[in-house]
């Protein structure tokens, strides 16, 4: 049996939001998220509609405790969450894909980046002037960049760093509880991993 705040948190983590992120998206406090996840508070009804229209689920999904169906576990190491496009100018990229996907916008944060969801799938326009603590050089050819989620970022950095396949950078925080690091694949395409980390505590020199 698993409560609507436990929903919100799996749902929050497999489309790689923070709690930060997804309270900037539904206008709410990061702590008013904190809240439902712990079950101290339930999200009100239009925040159940946005949440539900965010995450591709039906609102009784979120609502009803118990379990319909008994879903296969994902084999894969990575969990697909999103394609990011780089844009430069924020509006007309908008319009743009409201017209070719013939929907509006999902979810918008003026002057940062603009969802579009659709069956379980996301594109997310960054707005390349407001990519604050990304590691993105507008210099560089790239436009898109794949965005995975994987369950333990440190495991899967030192796994990857290990495989030697491309450049590697180290972990960074792009937001609070928003953790990353980018691997780049030999024509210089950027796939940003994200996913549960804890940063290590510095040992003391005596």
């Amino acid at each position: 049996m698993k409560n609507v705040g436990t929903k919100i948190q799996e749902y929050r983590v497999k489309n790689g939001l923070s709690q930060e992120m997804l309270a900037e998206k539904l206008n709410v406090s990061r702590q008013s998220v904190s809240k439902w996840e712990v079950g101290k508070t339930l999200p009100e009804v239009d925040k159940i509609v946005a949440m539900s229209q965010l995450f591709s689920v039906a609102t009784d999904e979120l609502l009803l405790t118990n379990e319909k169906t008994n879903s296969k576990p994902n084999k894969n190491r990575f969990h697909f969450c999103s394609i990011y496009s780089i844009v430069k100018d924020f509006k007309k990229s908008i319009d743009f894909y409201e017209a070719l996907l013939e929907m509006r916008v999902s979810t918008i944060n003026p002057g940062k980046f603009a969802d579009f969801f659709f069956d379980n799938k996301c594109i997310s326009l960054m707005n390349e002037t407001n990519l604050h603590n990304h590691d993105y050089n507008s210099n560089e050819n790239h436009k898109f960049l794949l965005k995975f989620l994987i369950d333990d970022l440190q495991s899967e950095h030192e796994r990857i760093k290990s495989l030697k396949i491309g450049k590697v950078t180290e972990i960074k925080e792009a937001y609070p509880e928003y953790y990353y690091f980018h691997l780049t694949d030999p024509d210089k395409n950027v796939i940003e991993v994200t996913g549960s980390y804890k940063k290590r505590k510095k040992k003391k020199i005596r």
